[in-house]
């Protein structure tokens, strides 16, 4: 980066959805200067309320992050609107450029909260229907679609255990079998056992509110689609630092590892949010942000203790 200019923050947080926005508010509540800067692609936008928030219960995700971002700012957190395309270390800071700002920051510690990306099943119907008729969580959606007719696309192995969750929820789930999806002996008994159909002919469409287009032709009308999302986590700006990521044990898809505060193997970086758990909900990924903000504080309150006494960094 050859800027010419800079402005200069203490922390830098990359995403404003739960965990950005929650990490923001713990350190300007601490006095930092923090600000923070999203692209504005959260990943629940699609869906018209968020489950299991506390004392929020029902409201859509962008209310929920809306009222957050007004709590933060309300103790001095700054945002900014765009994409943080250029980040690298600039001796004992870091130096962030924004798409779009000709202006680079300079900031002591980053928090990554940049969120991941669901990919689905190639299938005509799937995308605009995301989030409303075509789920993937139960705790997420499944109290909303109780008692009504469920299905369940299998792509995966996973599909055996989401089928087996929504039973949970309802007496009419059938699990349609994709490429690679058919279910072990193990899991077509189970399956079996608690009464959810299989059906072998292969999904080529969603059409009208959830209803399947099958390969033979037939329709098989229900009023919900559940399937198994491919997740994606945005983890560029972190191996723009150096940082490695790794293959989650049960999804097999790649993530950032951190400690328990947060804290990356990358120096001043720590990451909140699905960025670090692929699983976290919106209580859980805030209150990874909390954490996460309260650890940097902590780290630079102990940085600048250590500087004025005359020590050398830990």
């Amino acid at each position: 980066m050859n800027a010419t200019s800079y402005t200069t923050h203490d922390v830098a947080v990359i995403g404003a959805g739960p965990a950005g926005i929650a990490a923001a508010t713990a350190l300007a509540r601490s006095l930092r200067t923090v600000v923070v800067i999203d692209a504005g692609e959260p990943r629940n936008r699609s869906a018209a309320h968020a489950r299991n928030v506390l004392g929020s219960e029902g409201l859509s995700p962008l209310a929920i992050n809306a009222r957050g971002r007004e709590d933060a700012q309300a103790y001095g957190a700054e945002f900014r609107e765009g994409r943080v395309t250029r980040i690298e270390r600039m001796g004992e800071r870091f130096a962030v450029g924004v798409d779009g700002e000709p202006d680079e920051l300079r900031v002591r510690r980053v928090i990554l909260a940049t969120g991941l990306v669901d990919v689905l099943p190639e299938l005509p119907g799937l995308d605009e229907r995301w989030g409303r008729t075509v789920l993937h969580c139960p705790y997420c959606h499944g109290y909303e679609v109780r008692g009504q007719r469920i299905a369940v696309l299998a792509t995966g192995p996973n599909a055996t255990h989401q089928a087996l969750l929504f039973r949970q929820l309802s007496d009419d789930v059938t699990v349609v079998v994709q490429p690679g999806g058919e279910p072990d002996a193990e899991s077509a008994t189970l399956l079996a056992a608690v009464g959810v159909r299989v059906v072998d002919a292969v999904a080529t469409a969603v059409e009208g509110g959830a209803d399947l287009r099958l390969g033979d032709g037939s329709l098989l009308e229900a009023d919900a689609v559940v399937v198994g999302p491919r997740f994606t986590v945005r983890g560029e700006l972190f191996e723009q630092l150096g940082g490695s990521m790794v293959v989650h044990p049960m999804t097999g898809m790649p993530f950032i590892d951190v400690d328990p505060t947060g804290r990356t193997g990358v120096e001043g970086v720590w990451a909140a949010g699905n960025v670090r758990d692929q699983a976290g909900q919106v209580v859980a990924s805030a209150a990874q942000g909390v954490l996460a903000g309260a650890a940097v504080n902590g780290d630079l309150v102990m940085t600048d203790a250590r500087a004025a006494a005359g020590l050398s960094a830990a």
